[in-house]
């Protein structure tokens, strides 16, 4: 059972934005963008387990008993130290939540830790690329970088992971009315420009 009682309730209102986007969509260099235009905070869980490991908070002890093994961290350490991560950034505009949520039990946690500090989900964004054209560049960009490793089909293999994992969370938030879909063919200025129109629906760039 989660429990957020060391947490105090956010009461102003917080823009926090989900960003969906397969291996190879451009996601990484958008949300650089977003994060700088409307000044938010990135909530990445691997940099926050990084980073409470390291410090050896009571979080990060925990999940390192659980990496040492070899095992996924549980759900409810990560929405543990996501519940740090806010409270130490009061002030802050809102967040962009990176490589969280990735199933629909993670996406429940998490509404009902933002739930509890009067602070949800704002809006989802989801880069649509096909298949094809996901694959092409990640190879191009595994021959520029050197990893070998980035063949075919392990690169098919990871963008059906993530499709067969990342549709079950768009639709838990579709049905919220959260989702805008936006095309990832294009260029980056044109790209960025999509999505920066949704958010403005929702704030205004500062």
């Amino acid at each position: 059972m989660l429990n957020f009682a060391c947490s105090y309730t956010i009461i102003y209102f917080m823009f926090n934005l989900i960003l969906f986007g397969p291996p190879g969509s451009g996601k990484g260099t958008q949300s650089a963008n977003l994060l700088q235009k409307y000044n938010l905070q990135h909530i990445s869980t691997g940099d926050l387990l990084r980073d409470e490991v390291a410090r050896k908070t009571p979080l990060g002890v925990e999940a390192k008993k659980f990496m040492d093994q070899g095992m996924l961290v549980p759900d409810e350490v990560v929405i543990g130290m996501i519940s740090t991560k806010i409270d130490e950034n009061p002030h802050v505009r809102g967040f962009i939540f990176d490589g969280f949520p990735r199933t629909k039990q993670q996406a429940i946690a998490l509404d009902k830790l933002l739930e509890f500090k009067n602070t949800p989900i704002s809006l989802v964004l989801a880069l649509e690329v096909p298949d094809e054209e996901l694959t092409k560049r990640i190879l191009h960009r595994a021959e520029t970088s050197g990893r070998a490793d980035d063949t075919e089909e392990v690169v098919k293999k990871r963008v059906e992971e993530y499709r067969a994992k990342t549709e079950i969370v768009a639709s838990h938030y579709d049905a919220q009315g959260k989702v805008e879909r936006i095309n990832g063919l294009g260029t980056v200025e044109e790209i960025f420009a999509a999505l920066s129109a949704e958010i403005d629906k929702v704030i205004l760039p500062e």
